[in-house]
């Protein structure tokens, strides 16, 4: 019975082997991810006497090759959530935290929790992609964001409140007609400085020109208003490129967030649950995949609550002797980016009211019984996920795919 503990840092990990009453089978030593050195480990590892298995923490991306490597090596390997090490065997007054150390507390941990670690084993290449997909996805959606915003700030200078002018969606290329509409005229000046007459020629030459819609009383109304805007900035080329430069950087990251949309949708239709997911209400091309990208195979959770446990949405409990707590908050020890994508899912039902969607129904019931926002926000995105859960996993549980086995240690 060995127990190897590895603490995973990028590059290299630090791998310690233990056995029962404490006894050590290896010092701490240094392994780099490299190919040669991983092989070298696994052929190590199998040498061993007795049954052996490693417990390593899934930390961001460095511990995945050292698992690979291993898993395809025939060696046990199981990747616990990190926070399961951190609050395991703090009995001591002394504060160690080094690689060694750490290695030896993971394989404590093997060994105290032997029966119950789940092996680990690689994602499919779809899901794997979906989610590094989604990762980018949110990385670049939170850019958007920030230069939208960093846009609106220089136009209010230049020209307020023309991100108001026009409420066309954004298109699929990622563009959208108030940012093109800026760029043109990215001053007050610009349409002010010309008669009614010829700014309305003139936007209806920039409408052709855009493929948007030309409306006579809408260039009438533009030019109508733009007469009454205080601008801060004076029309000059400075402020231009400012405006026109951050102009460039939106239209750049949006175009990307709308590919990774495009991509992200038509990788997830490979997987078989695509259209279940899909059928729930709430779900669309953004959402649905990025829910299937953060979940995964709905198959490695044991049950329901599994699912809420490792999006974080999972209710707390506080009870001792005669006291037990009426209210408790959530653990939030789950997934940031599938509670995320989860309240997002829940702004949707709120936003669209149906009356026939239990979760939405649930929602309006706690909503109405005068729950603050996190508390019902929260309870909503539960009971989606026992719907999700539900549905899925009988869907799934027909087919004969096998079940890619990520665990989380929160998952179980």
């Amino acid at each position: 019975m060995n127990a190897v503990g590895i603490d995973v840092s990028k590059g290299k990990s630090m791998v310690s082997v233990i056995r029962p009453f404490g006894e050590l089978v290896t010092k701490p030593y240094e392994v780099r991810h490299t190919a040669s050195e991983l092989r070298v480990l696994a052929s190590s590892l199998k040498s061993l006497e007795g049954e052996t298995r490693v417990v390593l923490e899934h930390t961001g991306r460095y511990y995945e090759p050292v698992a690979q490597m291993l898993h395809d090596a025939g060696v046990f390997v199981s990747a616990v959530n990190p926070l399961l090490i951190k609050e395991y065997g703090n009995n001591s007054l002394r504060k160690v935290k080094t690689d060694k150390a750490d290695s030896l507390k993971i394989a404590r941990y093997g060994l105290d929790n032997w029966s119950e670690l789940r092996q680990h084993s690689p994602m499919d290449t779809i899901r794997y992609q979906l989610k590094t997909m989604n990762r980018q996805y949110g990385l670049y959606a939170k850019n958007k964001t920030a230069f939208k915003n960093n846009l609106i700030a220089l136009l209010d200078q230049t020209y307020p409140g023309v991100n108001a002018l026009f409420e066309s969606p954004v298109r699929a290329d990622g563009s959208q007609k108030w940012v093109d509409f800026a760029a043109s005229f990215w001053h007050v000046d610009c349409v002010r400085s010309m008669s009614q007459a010829s700014f309305t020629e003139r936007y209806r030459k920039w409408c052709k020109r855009h493929g948007y819609q030309f409306c006579a009383t809408k260039a009438a109304e533009i030019h109508t208003e733009s007469k009454e805007l205080i601008a801060m900035q004076l029309k000059n080329p400075l402020a231009k490129v400012m405006v026109q430069e951050a102009i460039a950087q939106l239209n750049t990251v949006s175009k990307a967030v709308e590919m990774f949309r495009t991509e992200m949708n038509r990788l997830a239709k490979e997987l078989p649950e695509y259209d279940v997911v899909m059928s729930l209400y709430g779900t669309g091309k953004s959402l649905g995949p990025q829910l299937m990208a953060e979940i995964g195979d709905v198959r490695r959770f044991a049950h329901k609550g599994s699912l809420t446990a490792f999006a974080g949405v999972d209710p707390g409990a506080n009870q001792s002797g005669t006291y037990e707590a009426k209210s408790t908050h959530s653990s939030k020890r789950g997934s940031p980016e599938l509670r995320k994508t989860l309240f997002v899912v829940m702004t949707v039902l709120l936003q669209n009211a149906p009356p026939d969607d239990p979760v939405f129904q649930f929602l309006d019931k706690k909503r109405a019984e005068g729950k603050p926002y996190y508390v019902y926000m929260t309870a909503g995105c539960n009971k989606f996920l026992r719907i999700y859960y539900g549905r899925v996993k009988e869907f799934m549980n027909t087919l004969d795919t096998p079940v890619d086995l990520d665990s989380t240690g929160l998952s179980r």
